[in-house]
């Protein structure tokens, strides 16, 4: 199947991805996911090396979903597992929709060549698609770039730190985190629910990575829960959600931080960042 047909096929369930009989019931089997099990490379560089006591606290909510609106577009995520990739692509959307400019949205031709780069999945024939890992997607966005985006650098966050995933928000404009989602989630994601710990914990239809791993952006948080973006649309989770389900986490910093053009967080050592990225090369 050729990239067009593939991008057209995509649409074609984009208007389908409803259950019959209920209009408002969403439809996970015409859903795919697409993360690989975390791999954790202990060159990744950790967001705690860079935070100073001069840090201030971050807000205790933060929403940057207000420019971008309600059409985030599927990105081929409900036809092929690129959730890795379109999870890039949605963070272009939200960076690019809160720089006070054109929001850029990237198309499914060029999510999908990126996945293809990273994978060896082949858009005509649909072989290799079998999801890719977080690290290897992050390390491809910021030497070779997706949707002619590049970005400076990422950085790992403590697993369980609301304070890091919080201050990844706010300081730079999203989060990039892998989920080992539950079954359970499925039944709230039809049913336009926060995903949610079950009553029985992390077992059974409960159990980490029983539906599979994803691929999302946190682009909102505050007291009771963070927001996602995820098949086209906002999806919520509760604190202890991202708790027993977050395998991995990533600050994403932008060229605009590295080069100068932004200012960079009072509080947040820059200059390190710099130097440790040149020893990398």
């Amino acid at each position: 199947m050729a990239v067009k047909k593939l991008e057209r096929a995509g649409s074609d369930a984009r208007k389908s991805v409803v259950m019959r009989g209920d209009p408002t019931r969403i439809d996970t089997h015409k859903l795919k996911l697409g993360k690989q099990p975390a791999r954790h490379d202990p060159r990744t560089l950790l967001l705690a090396s860079y935070m100073t006591p001069a840090l201030p606290a971050p807000p205790a909510s933060c929403d940057l979903t207000a420019k971008v609106g309600a059409n985030w577009g599927m990105m081929a995520n409900d036809q092929i597992g690129d959730c890795t990739c379109a999870a890039a692509g949605h963070l272009i959307m939200e960076w690019t929709a809160n720089a006070k400019k054109k929001m850029v949205t990237p198309t499914d031709k060029q999510i999908i060549a990126a996945y293809s780069a990273i994978t060896g999945y082949n858009p005509a024939t649909g072989a290799n698609d079998n999801g890719a890992q977080e690290i290897d997607v992050l390390n491809y966005w910021r030497q070779t770039g997706i949707a002619s985006d590049k970005i400076g650098a990422f950085v790992a966050l403590e697993p369980s730190n609301h304070t890091h995933v919080m201050d990844a928000v706010y300081m730079f404009e999203g989060c990039y985190i892998g989920l080992a989602l539950p079954k359970s989630a499925q039944a709230q994601t039809e049913n336009h629910q926060p995903w949610s710990v079950p009553p029985g914990g992390p077992t059974g239809d409960g159990k980490p990575g029983s539906w599979g791993g994803h691929a999302v952006p946190v682009v909102a948080y505050d007291a009771r829960a963070l927001t996602v973006v995820t098949w086209g649309a906002l999806q919520m989770m509760t604190w202890s959600f991202w708790e027993a389900y977050c395998d991995e986490a990533y600050a994403i910093i932008s060229t605009d931080y590295l080069t100068g053009k932004k200012t960079t967080p009072a509080g947040f050592s820059l200059q390190q960042l710099q130097e440790d990225l040149a020893d990398l090369k």
